[in-house]
């Protein structure tokens, strides 16, 4: 009863974490702003108040032209990005530990094909490392983002892929109840407790920081950082009409700072920007 307690309270205090944190992204996030800003303007307009919806409409107008036409995103996303170096050196590492993200479901009509998005060459990076080192075994960890974790086995839509793409299932490690990096962290520890490293930590360039502080205070030790998905870049280059994509980076990068602050000040981080562990 008194280990049951202990994990039950922290069962408690992760689904809390987990609710507020979607709760207060969905909220701060730059195009729920903007949104909002755009929404104040007609407000002001019902109200009779004219003067102040038209600087509210041309605040948010103005916003609105300079991420369409500068990528905002590099710039937050950038010193993420540079953190670890990439294509690091590697020896002899004792596995391979993808963080899930860069899976997708297609429509109905498709059967519910195994599809990846736009951080797919995490699965890219993790194949090519399983052929270079034939003997290390290969973690995926993530599940479905739910309210509760999913049973053990119940999303393996990243395995599946990974499995279609020739990895055999005897070299195959399958996390699939964490919803968060955290939890990604803490849930495979848990599973190769007595596995010895280095470890190879595969994920997006810009969540890597995020990722090393998280597996570091989970207890992990020499792991080898391998970013992968860069979508920052020179800033200049990249001017000119592109809102869509512009909003998008900005949001991702926007999400990721907040999630390192929120990470370490919870405890669930080493460090904002650690440097390994």
């Amino acid at each position: 009863f008194a280990q049951a307690n202990p994990n039950r309270r922290r069962h408690s205090l992760d689904q809390l974490f987990f609710l507020a944190s979607k709760s207060v992204w969905l909220l701060i996030r730059p195009d729920t702003l903007l949104l909002l800003l755009f929404t104040l303007a007609l407000i002001f307009l019902w109200s009779g108040r004219a003067v102040a919806a038209s600087r509210s409409l041309a605040s948010a107008l103005c916003i609105t032209l300079l991420i369409g036409v500068f990528p905002l995103g590099n710039l937050v996303m950038n010193p993420l990005e540079r953190a670890f170096p990439p294509n690091p050196a590697i020896t002899q590492p004792a596995g391979i530990l993808i963080l899930g993200g860069a899976e997708d479901i297609g429509p109905d009509y498709t059967g519910n094909m195994a599809q990846i998005n736009d951080s797919g060459d995490r699965l890219i990076a993790a194949m090519q490392l399983a052929r270079q080192f034939p003997e290390a075994v290969v973690l995926y960890t993530g599940g479905k983002v739910a309210l509760s974790p999913v049973d053990e086995g119940v999303f393996e839509v990243g395995p599946d892929i990974l499995r279609q793409l020739g990895l055999s299932e005897d070299r195959l490690i399958v996390e699939g109840r964490s919803r968060t990096t955290a939890e990604n962290a803490t849930f495979s520890r848990a599973i190769v407790a007595d596995v010895e490293g280095p470890w190879i930590l595969v994920t997006s360039a810009f969540h890597m920081p995020r990722a090393v502080g998280s597996f570091c205070a989970a207890g992990w030790r020499a792991l080898v950082p391998y970013p992968t998905d860069y979508r920052g870049g020179s800033f200049w280059d990249q001017v000119g009409w592109d809102l869509a994509d512009n909003l998008a980076d900005l949001n991702t990068g926007v999400k990721e700072w907040v999630g390192l602050l929120a990470y370490r000040v919870t405890g669930r981080s080493s460090a904002i920007i650690p440097s390994g562990c």
